[in-house]
């Protein structure tokens, strides 16, 4: 499952509403590291990382993953 930075309702990176506040240093942290929020519910996500790809997965919409040696 993959969410649509755009059509987020809350930031992948820090959780909060993305109309809270500006969000160009979570755009720019999120370039290398994998989402820690869920972008449709702002839940904390489950994190697992491995050299060649993450999986973060919320408890209420399921799994977003990308493979890194892209």
């Amino acid at each position: 499952m993959r969410v649509a930075a755009t059509t987020a309702a809350y930031c992948a990176h820090c959780g909060q509403p993305s109309g809270a506040r500006d969000h160009e240093a979570c755009r720019r942290a999120g370039r290398l590291d994998p989402p820690r929020y869920c972008a449709r519910c702002g839940r904390r996500m489950i994190v697992k990382v491995t050299p060649d790809r993450w999986t973060a997965t919320c408890s209420a919409h399921g799994q977003a993953q990308q493979d890194v040696s892209r």
